[in-house]
């Protein structure tokens, strides 16, 4: 079976944007196949690189739109963000959504002078080139970092596809002459850190991203399973090696899946 492993499934890893929800529109069926997930009792993350809100604002978003879901079960590529901040005691140029920056409340305000690196999440509003300069000249003060909360191609909206950040990230290291430390997926450390201690092949990550979310998982020991939904576009599964564990048309015949392997195991 594709979703068979070494060892008993305990842990299932969820994206969110694409795969539960497209901007305030739920996937058909996603609430209830995410309750009979939780019914299983595996443990279950949301794991997510999506930067226009902060943590409370995407709880309080996915309940509005009935997912029965916990703050604390929530992993995000931007709070990831905000420890590394803190943990190289960084002065940063925030290049960050209004709705997000509640998550970095507790990082002292730099003056200009004293700017020592750069922090890009998705921030459409400051992806202008007045913006991108003043980034660009941080950028290029000895020992300067640029820190990217995910480096993503593009993401769903509901009107199609958008520029992700990675185009600006990409942008940046470009100019500056500089490398990117990317935080969000598919970063191992992000992965490892929402596994919490379980081991990678006793876990399963559902996304809509072939690179990010399900390339990402498989190659630190994970199984993956990539939804038509969201971002994907056909032949995306062939465009990663190993290809994902699964291929499903969305996230309740995700749970399906995951259910009959259960069963078949048991």
């Amino acid at each position: 079976m594709a979703l068979a492993g070494r060892l008993p499934l305990k842990t299932v890893l969820i994206d969110l944007s694409g795969t539960l929800h497209i901007q305030e529109l739920a996937v058909p069926g996603a609430q209830e196949a995410l309750r009979r997930l939780q019914d299983s009792q595996l443990q279950i993350k949301f794991v997510t690189n999506t930067t226009k809100e902060s943590k409370r604002r995407l709880f309080n978003s996915l309940t509005t739109l009935g997912f029965p879901v916990k703050q604390e079960d929530f992993v995000t590529s931007l709070s990831a963000a905000h420890d590394l901040v803190k943990k190289w005691q960084l002065k940063p140029m925030l290049i960050i959504d209004d709705a997000a920056m509640e998550e970095f409340e507790d990082i002292q305000p730099a003056d200009e002078a004293e700017l020592d690196s750069v922090v890009v999440g998705l921030a459409p509003d400051l992806f202008n080139y007045e913006t991108l300069t003043k980034a660009f000249r941080v950028l290029l003060r000895p020992g300067a970092r640029l820190v990217a909360v995910h480096q993503a191609r593009y993401f769903a909206r509901k009107d199609g596809l958008a520029l992700g950040p990675g185009a600006f990230v990409k942008a940046l290291e470009y100019s500056a002459g500089v490398h990117a430390h990317t935080v969000g997926k598919p970063a191992a450390d992000f992965y490892r850190a929402a596994l919490a201690g379980v081991e990678p092949e006793a876990a399963v990550m559902i996304g809509d991203d072939a690179n990010d979310d399900v390339a990402g998982a498989q190659a630190i020991g994970m199984r993956g399973i990539l939804v038509r939904t969201g971002k994907y576009r056909a032949g995306d599964e062939k465009k990663i090696d190993p290809p994902p564990a699964l291929v499903c048309e969305d996230f309740p015949r995700a749970v399906d899946a995951i259910l009959e392997a259960i069963a078949a195991s048991a």
